[in-house]
């Protein structure tokens, strides 16, 4: 099987074309020689099967970054027939070093000049034919985001894969990843024979739009207000379709699943009923909404407003030893605190990246996003869910920022801050969806994963032994609940909720679904029973230690990894827990004080 490695600057759309080549079959795989996952997919081209493999995106083949180091240790290690090598057609002359330094590799390449469409727009021109003889390999303009042009390259790339050229072997490959002083005089002379670049561009829209979202006074509230337009659309749209699945369910299981188990043992019928398929079930009924999540962000990410909003917060993260980076990767940590951790291979400094993983884990990911919309939708009103979700948002980044500022003397950084800024874009419908579908397929593969078995060991919890009533005080559950309640009852959190937080750390996944068992209830019957047992300032209280406290097992194991230091990861642990019960504390003793 051919094996084609797709490589690019990052913003070049590189990710947008390994979608639109492998549609919904990509897979995260391990490679030799490597310590990161790699996103892979098999295609067809030219008749035959070939695994594409989508690498870092990298400035430099020669720089010192994690992930050009990545980049050089999959060349070095991996037999590679075929490479494409992506680059902006906009930005052309100061990225066609990269592709050079490809060629002096001796690799079988095809260089494709992405957004093609918005080249044309600005007035710049590129001599394709006589590039691609100069250069002695094809060269094809494409739209990665419509998908022009992308049959010609994938035609060229099969054409290139069927002359049966040696590829060479990784040991050769390592000999010759040497920096030549060369390659800036021969792009200069590319560039010069087969580029026309106007010498003002006649596109300034994003000028005009940046005047206004990176304004200085203006940038940053406008990026709130945006993120809390964001929410309220997520709970406005996403209710009646919640409310309309939890309906459903509860119908199946009235209709059917129960008819169906009434002449079963009652510990089998418990079992599958009160516990596999409540705890199921509720977690299914919110899906919608995480699904309009991912959605909404998708879009907000590819459109480049993401990278705008790292350049207004890098001032600010200045001040706490972070950067622009860092506050990207905060972002990206509401999908998933793991691929945020990851991300910080960028950075070079130690430091900095120590530095930066310690405030990730408080970003809100989507499973603790799971838990605060069940506990939203059960004890606020539609009216007030978004500003509490707003709040927990805002509460997210005080708790990233008081950590930098508190660690960012143990964790000096100097490295400079560069960022590119793409132009704005706005995603089509097939990426949107695409990129939604892998973010939501990562959260039910986790969910599915993690909650089975977590509400089958709470359905053991709370139903043994078998003499004591279900859910009670005697019951392995209920002691578990006495021995923490010392520690809780101070924050609010009663004996059934500090259940649920112990299976959440394992995964935030957990949460909803323990309670759905503890309780017995599952959809709108849980949310009205979790009234009567608690008020919103518990709910609060709850939700805001639910939201700093230990993040899930999988974010532990890779502070543990990228940090390489158990120390390190100790100190996270430490920190966030003794930060979540001050917190919870302040604010459930305060409300109480002030009477609510």
């Amino acid at each position: 099987m051919k094996r084609i490695a797709l490589l690019g600057m990052p913003n070049t759309g590189k990710s947008t074309l390994f979608n639109r080549i492998s549609g919904a079959s990509a897979r995260v795989g391990n490679w030799p020689g490597i310590t990161v996952d790699l996103m892979s997919a098999k295609i067809l081209m030219g008749g035959h099967i070939a695994e594409l493999i989508d690498l870092p995106g990298i400035y430099d083949l020669h720089g010192f970054s994690d992930d050009e180091q990545v980049v050089r240790h999959f060349l070095a290690h991996n037999t590679v027939d075929l490479v494409i090598v992506l680059l902006n057609s906009t930005q052309i002359d100061r990225q066609l070093s990269l592709l050079l330094q490809i060629k002096k590799l001796n690799l079988p390449t095809v260089l494709t000049l992405n957004m093609a469409d918005e080249a044309k727009r600005v007035g710049i021109t590129v001599d394709t034919e006589n590039l691609e003889k100069e250069l002695q390999m094809p060269v094809i303009q494409i739209s990665a985001k419509y998908g022009d042009g992308l049959p010609k390259a994938l035609q060229a790339a099969a054409s290139v894969i069927h002359q049966h050229k040696t590829a060479p072997t990784p040991e050769t490959i390592y000999h010759a990843l040497q920096e030549d002083s060369q390659i800036e005089r021969e792009m200069e002379s590319l560039i010069q024979h087969n580029v026309q670049i106007p010498v003002m561009l006649n596109d300034n829209t994003t000028d005009k739009i940046d005047q206004v979202l990176l304004h200085k006074w203006l940038g940053l509230p406008l990026f709130f207000i945006a993120m809390y337009a964001m929410f309220d659309f997520i709970f406005t749209a996403g209710k009646p379709l919640q409310e309309g699945i939890a309906w459903l369910l509860d119908l199946v299981r009235t209709s059917t699943l129960e008819p169906l188990l009434s002449s079963s043992p009652a510990w089998l019928s418990g079992l599958l009923l009160d516990g596999i398929y409540n705890g199921l079930a509720t977690v299914a009924a919110f899906v919608p909404i995480i699904i309009l999540f991912f959605l909404v962000m998708s879009m907000i990410e590819d459109s480049g407003y993401l990278s705008r909003a790292a350049f207004l917060m890098d001032a600010l993260m200045a001040r706490m030893g972070l950067d622009g980076r860092g506050f990207v990767m905060m972002l990206m940590g509401f999908g998933c605190n793991v691929p945020a951790l990851m991300g910080t291979r960028v950075m070079r400094s130690r430091a900095m990246r120590l530095l930066t993983m310690l405030v990730i884990p408080f970003s809100l990911c989507s499973a603790r996003l799971q838990v605060f919309i069940f506990m939203i939708a059960a004890l606020f009103t539609a009216e007030h869910a978004p500003l509490v979700l707003f709040t927990l948002y805002v509460m997210s980044f005080l708790t990233m920022f008081i950590t930098a500022i508190l660690f960012q003397g143990q964790y000096q950084n100097t490295e400079p801050f560069i960022l590119e800024l793409p132009p704005y874009r706005f995603p089509t419908p097939r990426q949107i969806v695409l990129r939604g579908w892998q973010e939501v397929k990562h959260f039910l593969n986790r969910a599915s994963k993690f909650i089975v078995i977590g509400v089958v060991l709470v359905w053991l919890m709370t139903n043994f032994p078998t003499n004591a009533a279900p859910a009670s005080v005697d019951t392995y559950a209920g002691q578990i609940g006495l021995l923490f309640a010392p520690i809780l009852d101070p924050i609010g959190i009663n004996r059934e909720l500090s259940i649920a937080l112990i299976f959440g750390f394992v995964a935030k996944e957990i949460v909803v679904g323990s309670l759905a068992v503890i309780y017995g209830l599952q959809g709108d019957a849980l949310m009205a029973h979790m009234t009567t047992q608690i008020d919103w300032v518990q709910a609060m209280s709850f939700m805001l230690f639910t939201l700093i406290y230990t993040p899930c097992l999988s974010t532990i194991a890779t502070l543990r990894n990228e940090s390489k230091s158990t120390g390190f990861m100790w100190l996270s642990i430490a920190w966030s827990l003794g930060l979540a019960w001050v917190v919870s504390f302040v604010f459930y003793q305060g409300a109480r004080a002030l009477g609510f």
